[in-house]
């Protein structure tokens, strides 16, 4: 599948003229600290039909993230379900870079930071515990490295959907500005 992006001047240019509906996919902690004023946010986690039905109605469907990578992977599961989704390229990043508006909330550890530290940690904990008490624990970072390697491929981690689902990157809905998705 060809997922179909434009840069973020051209995706402002739809939202001033109310064609589009921006759908910011990151968790909801992420979202308070940093996006793109006009954006709803709709966890990646959290896509549904009915949400993004509910969101963009007729109106163009526009995804955001932080870079790019869970836009690409929110315009894969809404083609799916039969939109036809944009990938805001360069995400939020690229979105504030431009000097478009956006909104700053209370700063949090970035997802990709977190995966960082707990494979890290991992990795130094399974080597010593290997070198204090037994080879075995040497299965810890042979199972984080390939956890890594297959994330490398194949552009899906596995740790970081466990680590968005953490109370820490939760929000109650109250607290920021999202459609919720049909549970």
């Amino acid at each position: 599948m060809t997922i179909t992006e434009i840069a973020p001047a051209e995706a402002a240019r739809y939202l001033e003229n109310g064609s589009a509906v921006l759908v910011d996919v990151r968790t909801p902690v992420e979202f308070a600290a940093f996006h793109a004023t006009p954006a709803l946010n709709i966890p990646l986690d959290r896509l549904a039909e009915d949400a993004l039905r509910t969101a963009c109605g007729s109106k163009r469907l526009l995804f955001i993230c932080q870079s790019g990578t869970r836009g690409g992977k929110a315009c894969e599961a809404a083609a799916k379900m039969g939109f036809s989704p944009t990938n805001v390229t360069g995400g939020t990043v690229a979105w504030g870079a431009g000097g478009f508006s956006v909104q700053r909330g209370k700063q949090v550890m970035s997802l990709e930071r977190q995966v960082r530290i707990a494979a890290g940690a991992l990795v130094a904990l399974g080597t010593l515990a290997a070198i204090l008490f037994s080879n075995i624990f040497l299965a810890i970072p042979l199972i984080v490295g390939s956890g890594l390697v297959f994330a490398g491929i194949t552009d899906t981690c596995f740790m970081g959907m466990q680590l968005a689902k953490m109370p820490w990157n939760q929000r109650p809905a109250s607290a920021c500005s999202t459609v919720p998705a049909k549970q």
